[in-house]
């Protein structure tokens, strides 16, 4: 895929207008995403035939071994979905008046540089459309006489190409208009299948995402609000956590390709109203989402505190009825070492009111309610959860509860298995 682009410009500032990108507060402090827009710079600007997959990137950006597989570790489409959003946060601050956009369009990994629009170029400069047609500026330059006359006679031999060019077209036929390109359909397959209980209405479905209620300041310390210690006036309910946000990005990414849109609503403003005239997709679990703990949830895994062990404390899944070969709990990585691994539930229930359904996506930890989000909005692993459930290969998915293994590296879910399914 060749870089596109649509004007003057070379090679110099592309890589200028990358390190402004580099240098800018968006991407400040994330030197992964810098390395990352590094080298799509440079593999887009001196290779721009080459195929970019995601092995290269994974293996010669980020160092990971020769056996990566894409198909099982996300890191590279979580890390270029990570940076559209960047791009997107820049060019809406500190790049508004850039000339030229830098873009990383869906499906490649080759970097589009596009020219602002002419009526944004034309606001930076003050300027109305009507105004830069009436009054165009022009800059006028000393030209040796010489060069004159050859200038002149130039455009004369073309004034005449022209005139005879015309009279030889003028009765061809015009063309017909071409048929306007038919509009995409709407994605079809396992991930249709599987939202079509939040897509065959005519309403959007609520997204409640996580946001618990701390006690503390970021610079002075955090902690959960303790009700039997804490007042209510110190509560700050306001933060909610990385793999929630990019969790709503990918939802969102999902629905669109479905063609339609999600709403979005912090857990905290929540109301049982919502339950009854929506459905909902909530994410996060309910040691955080403490809406989960006001309507019907699941009921063959759920999340517990361990309340014995060396584990006390800890945030669990448990397995209400294990079968055999499956362990009765599931805890992500202890907190005193790396996080490598986190479970994570996705469950389908009947919500309140007539025709309503709850879909849960939740892990014990931040990064396994990513991984979550992450497994329902790619089409190969809702296949596998789809051929899962009992009867839900006919097109309508029935109310399940399924347990999700989260693998982790460096604070992102880079694989998920599918553990157990339970239909309701």
């Amino acid at each position: 895929m060749a870089v596109t682009h649509t004007f003057a410009a070379g090679p110099e500032q592309f890589f200028q207008q990358i390190d402004n990108i580099i240098k800018s507060h968006s991407l400040r402090g994330s030197e992964s995403l810098c390395k990352l827009l590094q080298y799509l710079a440079k593999q887009s600007l001196y290779h721009p035939e080459a195929p970019l997959k995601e092995y290269q990137i994974a293996t010669e950006v980020y160092g990971r071994p020769a056996d990566f597989d894409p198909q099982s570790d996300s890191t590279i489409r979580v890390q270029a979905g990570r940076l559209r959003l960047k791009l997107a946060e820049y060019y809406a601050g500190e790049g508004v008046a850039d000339p030229f956009l830098v873009k990383i369009p869906k499906g490649s990994y080759h970097l589009i540089f596009e020219a602002r629009p002419v009526e944004s170029t034309l606001q930076r400069q003050g300027r109305s459309p009507r105004e830069a047609l009436s009054s165009p500026r022009v800059v006028v330059a000393s030209v040796p006489a010489g060069w004159r006359v050859a200038v002149i006679s130039l455009l004369a031999g073309l004034t005449i190409s022209l005139i005879v060019l015309g009279s030889l077209l003028w009765d061809r036929k015009m063309p017909e208009p071409a048929m306007a390109a038919p509009s995409a359909p709407r994605a079809t397959g396992s991930l249709a299948s599987f939202w079509r209980p939040f897509t065959s209405g005519a309403e959007e479905p609520w997204v409640i995402f996580s946001n618990a209620a701390f006690v503390g300041r970021p610079e002075t310390g955090m902690r959960y609000y303790n009700s039997s210690q804490d007042s209510k006036s110190a509560v700050y309910d306001h933060y909610t956590g990385v793999g929630e946000v990019l969790a709503i990005h990918a939802l969102d990414d999902a629905f669109g390709t479905l063609g339609r849109r999600i709403r979005v609503k912090r857990g905290s403003l929540f109301t049982l109203d919502d339950v009854r005239n929506n459905n909902l997709i909530f994410i996060g679990s309910p040691s955080e989402n403490l809406s989960l703990l006001d309507i019907p949830g699941t009921q063959d895994f759920v999340f517990q505190r361990v309340a014995s062990g060396p584990r006390q404390g800890d945030l669990a899944i448990v397995s209400k009825h294990p079968k055999p070969g499956e362990a009765t709990s599931y805890l992500a990585s202890p907190s005193n070492v790396t996080l490598t691994e986190d479970y994570s539930l996705v469950g389908l229930v009947p919500g309140i009111g007539s025709g309503r359904y709850v879909m849960i996506l939740a892990g014990t930890t931040t990064f396994g309610t990513q991984g979550a989000v992450e497994f329902v909005c790619r089409p190969e692993s809702v296949g596998k959860l789809l051929h899962a459930i009992p009867d839900s290969g006919t097109g309508s998915i029935k109310p399940f509860e399924a347990l999700i293994r989260v693998k982790i590296a460096r604070g992102v879910p880079v694989g998920t298995d599918l553990v157990a399914v339970r239909p309701r």
